[in-house]
């Protein structure tokens, strides 16, 4: 029973940048399949959709290679998402998943395949 607690989100003008943070005590990301994904601010309708994974190989629909970054220190539990130069249309409810293992390259952009999330946090960019 993985518990991922992400934070670091807020309000940033745009142009900006915000580090976001998921830890999870107890649990080991390096050599698992992890990502972050997004969803709009006060829209559960919407499904969460892929902005970046562990292997930048993946293809997420969402993906923001250019200015979003994943780094990991195993030492702490934590992995983070470094955004810069953000933008309005970023604005989302952000979410760490990790999966027990690893999964096929060709599925980790799909949400459904990851076993553990955390809560969200909100970044909203204002222009």
């Amino acid at each position: 029973d993985v518990q991922l607690q992400a934070s670091g989100g807020g309000l940033v003008q745009a142009g900006g940048s915000v580090r976001l943070s998921c830890r999870a005590p107890g649990f080991s990301f390096d050599g698992h399949s992890y990502g972050w994904f997004r969803q709009a601010p006060g829209n559960e309708r919407e499904r969460k959709s892929c902005t970046s994974a562990s292997d930048s190989s993946v293809f997420c629909p969402h993906a923001v290679k250019d200015r979003f970054t994943i780094s990991i220190d195993d030492a702490k539990n934590t992995v983070y998402l470094q955004m810069n130069s953000l933008k309005p249309e970023d604005t989302a409810v952000y979410y760490c998943a990790a999966r027990d293992g690893r999964v096929v390259v060709s599925a980790m952009h799909r949400a459904e395949v990851y076993d553990y999330w955390g809560q969200g946090t909100l970044v909203t960019v204002s222009s």
